[in-house]
């Protein structure tokens, strides 16, 4: 996610102190679903969502009910809720041995990094399909060694993409639609009319005087801290931006 340009409108309720929701950008949504995509995702689905004691769920469940038609094309859903995480065997990447060599989401940083396959010398057609991590596996077609090295390339950066296509925008989801983010994370599409029920059903707001809007600037810190409170919290966005907005307020005074 990049430290620029990204910003958030909390709606706050002044009387009991806790953001009820925030209007989002396509930046904010990519970064959440990114969070799914890291390895931690992987294991998402063997937890009853209701016994999860943070906000992870709310963001799994928010994948799951919003439409395709809202995903940028080269978006899978379902590779994105399970993701396949591949571990190869002497990387030298630097990182811990079970983070080496991680496939990531669309949207890794890692563009210049490349996988190593191989597969047999024989140009049959019938042995086109096989490929393998392993320089001593054996082609089921022809039996040989499969040990003609290949390369699977990653996608273009996108500094590459822009520059050669404008059909898409990167990330995960489209960026012509405004997003409603609850303070557990649940992610919704926003319109007048759903933000108007909610206030008047959900958080039984009676008025508009003990409501304020404020538009707060989401960077790295506020990333980390968002990620982290996501681990135990059920009210994310209270505990990420209300004390920033407080503090902020008292700078002022």
């Amino acid at each position: 996610m990049d430290e620029t340009n990204v910003s958030l409108k909390l709606m706050i309720d002044r009387e009991s102190q806790r953001v009820l929701f925030a209007e989002a950008g396509k930046e904010f949504i990519d970064f959440l679903f990114q969070i799914m995509a890291l390895p931690v995702g992987t294991f998402i689905p063997l937890f009853e969502k209701q016994g999860m004691q943070g906000s992870f769920g709310n963001i799994f469940e928010s994948i799951e009910n919003l439409g395709s038609i809202y995903l940028q094309p080269s978006v899978n859903k379902e590779i994105l809720l399970k993701p396949k995480v591949h571990i190869s065997a002497g990387g030298g990447s630097g990182l811990p041995p079970l983070l080496q060599n991680v496939e990531s989401s669309p949207s890794s940083s890692s563009s210049s990094r490349s996988t190593k396959f191989y597969r047999c010398k024989n140009v049959s057609s019938n042995c086109d399909p096989y490929v393998a991590y392993d320089i001593r596996a054996i082609c089921p077609s022809c039996s040989q060694v499969m040990n003609c090295e290949q390369h699977m390339v990653d996608r273009p950066s996108p500094s590459a993409t822009k520059t050669s296509s404008s059909c898409t925008e990167g990330g995960y989801v489209k960026g012509l639609v405004t997003y409603m983010v609850m303070d557990d994370l649940e992610v919704k599409l926003m319109s007048t009319i759903s933000s108007t029920t909610l206030l008047v059903n959900k958080f039984n707001v009676k008025g508009i005087r003990a409501l304020e809007e404020k538009v707060v600037n989401f960077g790295m810190d506020e990333g980390v801290k968002l990620l982290k409170a996501s681990l135990y919290s059920k009210s994310v966005l209270t505990d990420v931006f209300l004390p920033m907005v407080k503090q902020e307020v008292n700078y002022e005074n």
